[in-house]
């Protein structure tokens, strides 16, 4: 029986094929000990294919079991991939657009 209330993960570093397991053993954890886990990634500086395994694979488990995971403060690095192939909408999280996204924006359209 999950516990209620809110959990927050915040995992530093990458999210990469190195620790890609680990991590998923800790959300599907998590995921069964609380009924809504943030899951922050401010701290997040790489992202790679594994790593977004890892996130898409936590989201659908916690869909399938009447939970709620929120991706919460995305880096400029989870950011760019999730632009580069689409899937903000996908995850359904609020993206913020960082200071330095920002800046880099318009120094492309200028």
């Amino acid at each position: 029986m999950p516990g209620s209330g809110t959990q927050q993960m915040t995992p530093v570093g990458g999210i990469t094929i190195y620790n890609a397991g680990e991590l998923k053993a800790q959300l599907l954890q998590r995921l069964e000990e609380t009924e809504l886990l943030e899951l922050d990634l401010s701290r997040v500086d790489e992202l790679d294919s594994a790593g977004l395994q890892v996130l898409v694979l936590a989201k659908r488990e916690a869909q399938r079991c009447q939970r709620h995971l929120a991706i919460v403060a995305h880096s400029a690095e989870v950011q760019e991939v999730f632009d580069l192939l689409g899937l903000a909408r996908w995850f359904g999280d609020p993206m913020l657009m960082h200071a330095d996204s920002h800046r880099a924006a318009a120094a492309r359209e200028a």
